[in-house]
């Protein structure tokens, strides 16, 4: 779809533009949610003992908690086509909050199941967080945009495994006992993701020139009928092998960095003896690291493209993947503590900068199905996630054989990535866009367009 009058830089302190209030709710809305997805996760030690859970349970509930993403994620993505990301966002934090919230009644492994699978719809949230900043930036910065908002929305996954578990001490402190203290802990991201819905209606549009209602009214913007229908969009992108390409990676990378956000805390509770809240503070080290990691692989996307054009985003992926792999392998051998955290924080940097370098390239797939696009390859993701979870819910194969047969696979597969090509007139046209909103900023370069004013 053809979007006039997108952000050529990407000003951090401004809030009074659309593009840049997109920008910011879009990525507050995503950390929310993964606030409220891997809320639990820190938590899992205790929830363990209050429901009797085995390995293989709670297993099955990390697969729940992935598997129905999946899912919602293809249907999110033509939605946000149809309807706008604006009230696709805010039905989803709404809605999403109250699986959340509800959590805390469950007594049982069936129950606790059933709410993890609920809970996993918010999720999708990464889709429409991707689709609304490509809508508002232009295409010498769309690849830091991405990278940036996706990568500060998962650095919730980190602050989730750091302030649970403060969250859950400071009921204790209470008098609060800990059957009751992790139910009542849960009740903080429902509530935030609520308000948070809110906020999303009353502060954001769909796209720089206003919501795709007002844009249709006007005629700016084609009617979701016919050829531009959500089917067909989805259709049209289902039928592109390169994005199906993409949606193995985006397994490898962000469907990795879910697997250890559901089990970094207990690994680390489990091998290195460690108490809930040490345990549950390293493993957010690993989330933290989306505070740059993912948004550095953006700023390489569009640095090589500046050098390499599109082939040149895509041979960035590659090298990122690799070297994902290589460190996971290494991260799977570490015995030392010290030497374990040090080796996790290098596989980290290298996992979300590939994912960054994934939505890199996303954006100049199909414009015209940029939803279903991003539907399908952020699905992957969770797919990844699901299949990486089998390995981690026998009893007859530890965390740390598991951990290491996920490295092994990421590096055999990254060679999906050389399924992604483009032509040479994409190629052509993609360059002239980009070196005229270049120009447009005074020549300044991909990287120099994150500024803070």
């Amino acid at each position: 779809m053809d979007i006039r009058n997108k952000a050529n830089r990407i000003r951090l302190l401004n809030f009074s533009t659309p593009q840049m209030r997109a920008f910011h709710f879009s990525w507050f809305a995503f950390h929310i949610c993964f606030f409220g997805w891997f809320g639990i996760a820190p938590l899992m030690a205790v929830v363990r003992e209050d429901l009797s859970l085995t390995q293989t349970q709670i297993g099955n509930t990390i697969i729940a908690s992935v598997a129905i993403t999946v899912i919602v994620r293809l249907l999110i993505g033509v939605l946000c086509d149809k309807i706008g990301p604006r009230k696709t966002y805010t039905g989803l934090l709404m809605l999403g909050a109250v699986p959340v919230m509800c959590i805390g009644f469950a007594n049982s492994f069936e129950t606790f199941l059933l709410a993890r699978l609920a809970i996993g719809a918010i999720g999708a949230s990464f889709v429409i967080t991707q689709y609304h900043t490509t809508m508002m930036f232009a295409p010498n910065v769309v690849g830091t945009a991405n990278a940036t908002s996706a990568g500060w929305g998962n650095l919730g996954g980190g602050t989730t495994q750091i302030l649970m578990p403060l969250i859950f001490s400071g009921l204790l402190m209470l008098g609060v006992s800990e059957t009751l203290g992790w139910r009542l802990a849960m009740v903080v991201p429902g509530v935030v993701l609520f308000f948070t819905g809110i906020g999303y209606w009353l502060f954001t549009q769909d796209a720089p020139d206003g919501n795709f209602s007002d844009l249709r009214a006007r005629g700016e913007l084609p009617e979701a009928t016919g050829e531009n229908s959500a089917v067909q969009s989805f259709l049209t992108a289902a039928k592109d092998i390169r994005v199906w390409a993409l949606f193995i990676v985006y397994g490898l990378c962000f469907g990795v960095e879910l697997t250890i956000n559901n089990i970094a805390a207990i690994y680390f509770f489990d091998k290195f003896d460690l108490t809930l809240a040490t345990a549950g503070l390293i493993a957010g080290l690993f989330g933290l690291m989306n505070i740059f990691a993912r948004t550095l692989g953006g700023v390489f996307s569009d640095l090589f493209a500046k050098q390499g054009g599109l082939k040149g985003r895509v041979r960035w992926l590659f090298i990122a993947l690799v070297c994902e792999g290589i460190a996971l392998i290494a991260f799977s051998q570490m015995h030392v503590l010290s030497l374990a955290i040090g080796i996790m924080l290098v596989f980290s940097l290298f996992v979300q900068m590939a994912e960054g370098a994934t939505f890199g390239v996303v954006p100049f797939i199909n414009k015209k199905a940029l939803g279903a696009v991003a539907g399908i390859v952020g699905a992957g993701g969770n797919v990844g996630a699901v299949s990486a979870a089998f390995l981690f819910r026998s009893e007859s194969l530890g965390y740390q054989q598991g951990l290491f047969y996920l490295g092994i696979t990421v590096l055999v597969l990254a060679s999906c990535v050389l399924v992604v090509r483009f032509s040479d007139a994409t190629e052509a046209e993609e360059a002239e866009e980009a070196t005229a909103y270049r120009d447009a900023v005074g020549g300044d370069t991909s990287a120099g367009a994150l500024s803070l004013r």
